[in-house]
């Protein structure tokens, strides 16, 4: 996935209300308040001073013309916005990444089912089988090497899963990926300390035959390319 245009630097002053943070364009004046897309609780990524990187969009009726993007952290530039993982999950399927969704056709987005959901892609096999697919963005690294998610509860994930395992019983195929979007780490795990109620799900998910897989991004300021799987691991 490519930038369509040059990002913006400048330094993060701070992050509110979810979807809000201001920012100091570097070369600027006065702050600026720009979209942040990501709900989550954005752990070890909202320093103040922390260096930034927005884009800003054609959509000239934009109340916030600006979105956060990228944010450096332990020496790397990591992905928050969580608008992107399903259009980077895509292109890992399409590119042969996940050995296991080789040959997949085209994708149908968010497709309602189940009782209250809407699965990020839905494929179907040649076969006919259908293959149900909820992405999710990981951008946590609390120790070297190793991505975590979630972030902080989210009642929403742990109902995909239920979701899903649901789907499995009815004959179709499920899957978890987990897009990983910083370069530096080599594994995933589920931070049971913040939700044990996910760690718990996805385990449970796993014995009722949801698949799962993760895909590591190289994060530049041109764009966000998959260019790996990661092992899904038990945090020691």
């Amino acid at each position: 996935m490519q930038f369509p245009a040059p990002l913006i630097p400048g330094r993060l002053i701070e992050r509110y209300k979810r979807f809000l943070a201001d920012v100091a364009i570097d070369g600027e004046g006065a702050p600026v308040t720009v979209h942040c897309p990501n709900p989550g609780a954005m752990m070890g990524l909202k320093a103040p001073g922390a260096r930034v990187f927005l884009s800003r969009s054609p959509n000239l009726k934009r109340k916030l013309p600006l979105t956060l993007e990228i944010v450096e952290a332990d020496g790397t530039l990591v992905g928050i916005n969580t608008g992107l993982p399903n259009r980077i999950a895509e292109e890992a399927i399409a590119a042969g990444l996940v050995q296991e969704l080789s040959g997949l056709g085209p994708a149908r987005r968010e497709v309602r089912y189940a009782a209250a959901s809407r699965v990020d892609l839905l494929y179907r096999q040649p076969d006919g089988r259908a293959v149900f697919v909820e992405v999710k963005n990981v951008h946590l690294r609390r120790e070297a090497g190793l991505a975590e998610f979630p972030d902080c509860v989210t009642t929403r994930g742990a109902r995909h899963l239920d979701d899903l395992a649901a789907e499995v019983a009815a004959g179709s195929r499920a899957v978890m990926l987990y897009v990983v979007q910083r370069a530096d780490c080599d594994r995933l795990a589920f931070a049971a300390d913040l939700d044990p109620a996910y760690a718990a799900g996805f385990a449970a998910a796993r014995r009722r035959g949801v698949e799962a897989f993760a895909v590591r991004c190289d994060i530049t300021l041109d764009g966000i390319i998959p260019n790996r799987t990661l092992p899904i691991v038990e945090r020691p």
